[in-house]
């Protein structure tokens, strides 16, 4: 500029230039490209980039919604599809078939019984969907969180839920090696309370370094207890005194043992209340928990007896006096399923590395809490710190009746100084433990391979009922780890800080699951 000035006011021609000033236009020609090629490609990068994204997006849906069932009819049960129909997070479900449509709609109008859909339909997946989503237009709520797919419902129709409408997750830690009767075992635990797993873990690790534990089953027997009213006191006595007669024992158990090649006739004890006879059968159930199986056994018997006492109502097939899934002294006493003492002696240097307290601390503990403790507080077989944690979360994992854990976790603690005072011995002692290895939800995937962990998934053909009994010790010798681990975190003053550290989250599980 300032060359063309002086050009000016020389009179020179502006077109006439020289070699610098063809220079200082080129570098303005390339200044000028270089800065629109900075912003301008960035920009235009920016777009294209969008409208790609876009498309991508739009492509993944697309092939997430064609793809989802497929995948999730290959993949085995044990994976959830992540976008499953009728109950799944996503926020578009795909659209049912037409013929589903209308049967939720009859379901949802009253029209169509919905625990009929299995046998109508003849798919049982297909049955818990619809029946799902007319759960969801009835209520409004679309129990986003429980998992649909993934589970194989055929396998419980008819013998271990009713109207399903989905499943739900329960997480399994593994507790070992239990060192019991010089065999290792790994105990699986479904549980949502922390520190439970890892205490049980604790006091099973003191076991092993102590030598072992040891079991004994003193009885195995499931009982029914059927109640029947007579015109008067006299007659239901005499019923009384008939069963209770050792002259008609072997009568008595050739029509009860007709119900079952494993079922056998043990004992009949029997009570009156007024006019009413209550008659407690026991009996042995092979590797089965045996409640269908005695309850079998026992109707025979009625029917058998009916000849000989016509007079006699029979009120119930259960009269309470089993005593089935409530704390009852009967159990405690008489026992009911195993009856199982488990025991080990404890190393004193074990007690302080491990434990963390001393044999003197944990003795006088057991006798204030669990003795003294439970008695002022009237408890009913309920000796113990927590028996009863250990007995539901092995239940559930191995798929036992969670109800049975009120009367399967009756169990007294002891501990004695033992050595000089040096070492501590200690026991449990649990009369009613109901367990099998066959039946019921013992047959599902996730529980019988629970139960193969152990080495006791179904039936012994060899020794029909070991199977079943060595599970009742195993439990037993998971209660006598579990109760070792807490009684010494409650002497060592440590119960809180430990679940402080491990059953608190401050994760917001719900918005995880939504």
């Amino acid at each position: 500029m300032r060359r063309w000035r002086e050009k000016i006011r020389t009179s020179t021609p502006l077109h006439v230039v020289g070699l610098a000033e063809i220079l200082a236009i080129c570098g303005l020609v390339a200044s000028l490209i270089y800065l629109l090629s900075f912003f301008g490609i960035a920009f235009v990068q920016s777009v294209v980039s969008n409208s790609d994204d876009e498309e991508e997006e739009e492509d993944f849906l697309i092939d997430s919604r064609a793809a989802g069932p497929v995948a999730a009819q290959a993949t085995p049960p044990p994976a959830p599809a992540p976008c499953s129909l009728l109950g799944s997070a996503c926020a578009a479900p795909k659209k049912m078939p037409e013929e589903d449509e209308e049967i939720v709609a009859e379901v949802v109008a009253g029209k169509i019984p919905s625990y009929v859909l299995e046998t109508r339909l003849g798919d049982c997946r297909r049955a818990a969907g619809i029946r799902r989503e007319a759960l969801r237009r009835t209520t409004g709520r679309e129990i986003r969180g429980l998992p649909l797919d993934g589970f194989d419902y055929a396998s419980i129709l008819g013998q271990c839920c009713e109207l399903p409408v989905g499943y739900v997750q329960l997480p399994v830690g593994v507790a070992g090696p239990l060192v019991l009767d010089g065999e290792r075992f790994y105990v699986p635990m479904a549980t949502t309370e922390g520190c439970l797993v890892a205490s049980t873990n604790r006091g099973c690790k003191a076991i092993a370094e102590s030598g072992g534990a040891t079991s004994v089953v003193l009885q195995d027997g499931m009982t029914r207890a059927p109640v029947a009213r007579f015109p008067s006191a006299r007659r239901a006595a005499e019923l009384k005194g008939f069963l209770e007669n050792p002259a008609n024992f072997d009568t008595l158990a050739m029509v009860f043992n007709r119900s079952s090649r494993f079922a056998r006739l043990q004992r009949v004890k029997c009570a009156v209340a007024g006019r009413n006879l209550y008659m407690r059968f026991s009996c042995s159930t092979g590797d089965a928990m045996g409640m269908n199986m005695v309850s079998k056994g026992v109707q025979n018997v009625l029917d058998y007896l009916q000849d000989d006492f016509p007079d006699m109502d029979v009120i119930s097939i259960s009269g309470n006096f089993c005593s089935d899934k409530k704390s009852a002294a009967v159990n405690w006493i008489e026992g009911r399923g195993k009856s199982v003492v488990c025991e080990a002696v404890i190393k004193e240097e074990v007690v302080k590395k491990v434990l963390k307290t001393n044999v003197q601390s944990l003795v006088e503990l057991n006798v204030i809490k669990n003795l003294a403790g439970s008695a002022v507080a009237g408890a009913l077989g309920g000796f113990n710190a927590h028996a009863s944690n250990i007995v539901t979360a092995i239940f559930i994992a191995t798929g036992q009746d969670p109800a049975q854990n009120v009367e399967s976790s009756q169990c007294i603690t002891m501990l004695e100084a033992v050595n000089d005072g040096k070492d501590l011995h200690i026991s449990v002692t649990m009369p009613s433990i109901e367990v099998g290895t066959v039946g019921g939800g013992t047959q599902l995937a996730s529980q019988s391979a629970c139960l193969d962990l152990l080495g006791v998934k179904g039936a012994n053909r060899e020794s029909p009922g070991s199977n079943a009994r060595l599970l009742a010790a195993v439990v037993a010798g998971a209660v006598l780890a579990g109760e070792l681990s807490l009684i010494s975190a409650q002497a060592a003053g440590h119960l809180v800080q430990s679940h402080m550290k491990y059953n608190r989250s401050s994760k917001d599980m719900s918005k995880v699951a939504s």
